[in-house]
């Protein structure tokens, strides 16, 4: 037998697939010495679609093994110890080997996701390992003043992750410029949008990322106290957070005098939210942390002059953090060298929808809407056609398939009515109903209204109430003028950012898809297929066997029929729910 070392994936999504078992059965072998297997640990290295993964390393490089279940890994572990080769048909990327899912690869370039699915979360020592804490003793040994720090972010355009798209430097250098006895600077980590996990990946799979970026901001601006607001819907990131608070304030990288620099002290905790999506907005996100509703403020005065408990606070989000160290080892010119004019860097983006590789990538700011879905996501699921993709989430719109040319960074998705968010991209097919979609979101973010602004707390209810009844097929004339009216409207008079934004999916749908919400309105149909009470059901007589299974299934008795003959549907008693149509083995039933 040969050592070989085995590094199971135990990122959330590796968890709930599995790897949890994978990894306790990797550990009775090795403790059995059943197989000479030394066991580690990641978190997600991205390919969410093929999880549990499980790489081997031995002495001829490494593989990365693929949906791999209890049987598979005795396969794959007597191959590489018996006969020393790797089990080809369960790899999906190696150095060594071609693999189908190569492509999920090509064109990625990993700065903030870096170390996840490389390193183990909850070991300092590995991430020192990996140039972890090096940028700050490199502020440190090199005597590199505040002022020099904050040109640098500037220099390199990292322009915050989280949505917002404002200059990272810029931010830190009004924090700086005030004067106060307290500062503080805070990691939101409220990640809500509908489909995106960036964010959760990165706390899960390099947490000591996140820190180390927020320990130099602290220095940067002159904060003494840093809070990760992190939603409570995240256990798994909580606890691997935590842990590596702990280690850094063992290591000296928090405390008093950090790194001996005279003056710098820093501590950071972290603080659950309720899962309110509105608390994604700063100045509400505050708020929460003051221990009061999540509620917006007016600004001015932005939180660099009057923040949280009144003092002067800095707050980007969770990628944008785990950029700064990579930017101060490697310089600004590095890290500008990618991206656009004015999008410099990378974005990491999660897919899913109707992909054939849901997961997590981070490309260069400038790749194109097609080859996200087309190369790195695989295409669409089934072969069936692209539609859209929504980008943004609730505060995003709807980008159409025929602008899948549109190049991704801020300026080129804002020219479109969506916008960049913090980058979930979802991906949809000629099955999706675009209305039905518009009413998803605007369902979502009339339900995360804090209600503090009429305009949004009344005006998104009122849309709500539109779109679902244009997709019970009650919709009549001049609703869509009456949705592109109340969006302004709300726009106008809402005084954050989710109110602000809440209409975009609508008018994005609207401006590339009103033939579906006029065929929902003037013919009572859903192009799509989708919306259950527009649709109509009827047997087709040629194809019917007369086996009663759509019958006794039917939940409404509206199917008639003798054994052995032709069945029809009463369509006064059809509800719509489609069971017939799941149930029957011969594709007897059509759906018009």
């Amino acid at each position: 037998m040969s050592k070989i070392i085995a590094i199971v994936g135990l990122g959330s999504c590796g968890i709930a697939a599995g790897a949890g078992k994978i990894f306790d059965k990797l550990n009775l072998f090795a403790e059995s010495k059943k197989y000479d297997v030394l066991v580690k640990k990641t978190s997600c290295i991205g390919m969410c679609y093929r999880e549990p993964l499980v790489e081997i390393i031995d002495k001829f490089g490494k593989y990365l093994y693929g949906g791999v279940d209890e049987n598979i890994l005795e396969e794959i572990l007597e191959q590489h110890t018996k006969k020393q080769s790797p089990l080809n048909k369960y790899v999906v990327h190696s150095e060594l080997l071609k693999t189908k899912d190569d492509v999920f690869w090509e064109g990625q370039i990993k700065i903030a996701l870096r170390h996840c699915g490389y390193i183990d979360p909850e070991s300092i020592e590995e991430y020192e390992k990996y140039d972890g804490y090096k940028a700050l003793r490199k502020i440190a040994d090199k005597n590199i003043s505040r002022d020099d720090v904050i040109k640098e972010i500037l220099d390199s355009g990292l322009r915050g992750r989280g949505g917002g798209g404002f200059l990272t430097g810029l931010k830190w250098k009004f924090a700086k410029a005030e004067v106060s006895d307290v500062k503080y600077i805070i990691c939101n980590a409220d990640e809500g949008d509908p489909g995106a996990f960036m964010d959760k990946n990165l706390l899960e799979g390099d947490p000591h990322s996140i820190i180390e970026g927020m320990i130099i901001g602290a220095y940067a601006i002159g904060a003494s106290v840093g809070i990760v607001y992190c939603r409570a819907e995240y256990p798994l990131a909580i606890v691997r957070i935590n842990i590596a608070l702990e280690q850094a304030r063992k290591n000296g990288y928090l405390g008093k005098n950090i790194m001996n620099i005279k003056g710098f002290d820093l501590d950071i905790y972290v603080k659950e939210g309720a899962g309110a999506f509105v608390c994604g907005e700063e100045t509400a996100l505050m708020s929460s942390i003051e221990g009061k509703r999540g509620m917006p403020r007016k600004r001015p005065p932005y939180p660099a002059v009057s923040g949280l408990w009144k003092e002067p606070t800095n707050i980007n989000n969770v990628e944008t953090y785990s950029n700064v160290s990579w930017i101060i080892n490697k310089g600004a010119v590095a890290y500008s060298k990618y991206g656009t004019e004015k999008s410099k860097g990378t974005k990491a983006f999660s897919l899913t929808g109707k992909i054939n590789h849901g997961g997590l990538i981070e490309v260069p700011m400038g790749i194109s809407i097609h080859d996200i879905v087309f190369k790195l996501g695989g295409g669409i699921q089934d072969g069936k056609k692209f539609k859209a993709v929504q980008l943004g989430g609730p505060s995003g719109g709807c980008i159409p398939a025929h602008l899948d040319n549109t190049i991704v960074d801020y300026d080129s998705v804002n020219a479109t009515g969506a916008i960049m968010g913090s980058g979930g991209i979802v991906v949809m097919d000629e099955t999706t109903c675009m209305v039905d979609i518009a009413r998803f979101f605007l369902d979502f973010t009339q339900k995360e209204s804090c209600g503090k602004c009429t305009f949004c707390r009344v005006g998104t209810k009122r849309m709500l109430e539109i779109l679902t009844r244009i997709t019970e097929g009650e919709g009549k004339d001049g609703d869509i003028e009456t949705l592109e009216t109340l969006s302004y409207q709300i726009k106008d008079g809402s005084l954050c950012g989710l109110g602000q934004t809440a209409p975009n999916p609508v008018l994005t749908t609207i401006k590339y898809f009103r033939e579906e919400y006029e065929a929902h309105i003037n013919d009572k149909r859903c192009p799509a297929g989708s919306c259950t009470k527009l649709l109509s059901y009827e047997i087709i007589p040629d194809l019917c066997t007369g086996c009663r299974i759509c019958a006794i299934n039917c939940p409404s008795s509206a199917i008639d029929g003798a054994k052995k003959e032709i069945h029809f549907i009463r369509q006064s008693d059809c509800i719509s729910c489609g069971i017939c149509v799941i149930k029957c083995n011969f594709d007897a039933i059509k759906v018009y």
